[in-house]
């Protein structure tokens, strides 16, 4: 059955992908009239939506065949997290889309859907008992109401994205330019890295470190990939001689960090390959997807997405954790690094419902803070995880 979960998995991977380009067949076709190609778009949005629902039910039998596998709901390390979180972006999109009935939307969020699940494969896919600390009900309850709540959020970020795409100049050398930019680069390095690790998992790489970890014990330590960064006081015991570059102090988790950078590099190459290839901005070569984006709409969505994600993680981040804090360790609140991440979150996206509703901030302030929300939860899932050690390190 675990085979089968993993092939459940795949298909919704698929189905995603060409979801995507069904959406994008909705808004590309000129040939025909105004009357025939509203009819065209309609039809082509159906069809988009239909293999996504059909998708998002494939990864839904990936979870349920992983729960049942596990014994236990399969959202306690990264993988299963992540791709409960890319299930979660799935049914955001498809609730909003069914109140909006915005194609242009599905452009954008399917393959940042799909992106997420290649991403959470580069982690270690082995099903494992559950310590301790996370054998209780809460796991469901908490977890579970953060991922949802941050996957409708990062239809926020979509659809700001969107808003963005169509709107900024870019004809025009400038800030909004430069940051959009840097949003296709972060893209960009996500399938960098994605292609680097299945590489080196393709060879079976593997070097093994003898470190000293925080606690002033020996420990082991394996490395996937090339170590250019290694554990504190690191020496290899087996695999390949590479040595690394520096070592880090054992609060940081080497092997973790590693990745973090073999991403920054592995994304620069691909991305001034794809310059090279397209003489011009990648925000550039999208922008015409969009061009018939109703900013209006795209803001709304952006904003609705807000609304609800927001006390949905309200609830789940700080509530819920807190709740079990107290339960596991007896405190509410212990500024545990991600305990504090949480709480930036939560207060971010207040901050962006005041700035919307009191001050009036719509359109393209909207969507950078829409921008912005979405990188502070994607710092908690890439740098809070893997680099900073702390209680929910284990995760």
């Amino acid at each position: 059955m675990e085979q089968l979960s993993s092939n459940l998995l795949l298909i919704a991977f698929i189905l995603y992908l060409i979801s995507t380009f069904i959406f994008a067949g909705s808004i590309t076709n000129k040939k025909y009239s105004t009357e025939k190609q509203l009819a065209r778009n309609k039809k082509w949005g159906k069809a988009g939506i239909t293999v996504t629902i059909i998708g998002f039910l494939f990864q839904l039998g990936y979870f349920i065949t992983r729960w049942i596998v596990s014994g236990h709901i399969p959202n306690s390390n990264l993988f299963e997290f992540t791709t409960y979180f890319g299930m979660a972006v799935v049914l955001g999109f498809i609730i909003l889309h069914f109140m909006y009935k915005v194609n242009i939307v599905g452009v954008a969020a399917m393959p940042i859907a799909a992106l997420i699940i290649a991403y959470a494969s580069v982690f270690p896919r082995d099903i494992q008992p559950l310590i301790p600390a996370l054998q209780s009900e809460w796991l469901i309850i908490h977890v579970s109401t953060v991922a949802v709540a941050q996957g409708v959020l990062a239809i926020s970020f979509i659809a700001g994205l969107v808003y963005l795409l169509r709107s900024v100049d870019q004809t025009k050398p400038g800030k909004q330019t430069f940051w959009l930019e840097v949003i296709m680069y972060s893209l960009v390095s996500v399938v960098a890295f994605v292609i680097v690790i299945f590489s080196f998992r393709a060879v079976d790489y593997e070097t093994t470190f003898k470190w000293i970890d925080k606690t002033g014990n020996e420990a082991k330590l394996i490395y996937n990939i090339p170590a250019l960064i290694g554990p504190h006081q690191g020496e290899i015991i087996s695999g390949n001689d590479f040595e690394p570059l520096f070592s880090v102090p054992a609060i940081i988790a080497a092997s973790k960090l590693n990745s973090v950078i073999w991403a920054i590099f592995a994304g620069l190459v691909l991305y001034l390959l794809l310059r090279l290839v397209f003489r011009k901005r990648i925000a550039s070569v999208l922008q015409p997807v969009f061009k018939n984006v109703n900013l209006e709409l795209v803001d709304e969505i952006s904003f609705r997405a807000v609304a609800i994600g927001f006390p949905l993680f309200a609830l789940g981040g700080l509530i819920f954790a807190m709740i079990w804090a107290q339960i596991a360790w007896t405190r509410f609140w212990g500024w545990d690094p991600k305990e504090v991440w949480a709480l930036i979150t939560f207060l971010f996206y207040a901050a962006y419902l005041h700035l919307r509703l009191s001050r009036g901030w719509h359109g393209t302030k909207s969507s950078w803070l829409a921008v912005i929300g979405f990188a502070i939860i994607m710092f908690n899932l890439i740098a809070v995880n893997l680099v900073i050690a702390g209680l929910h390190s284990y995760a």
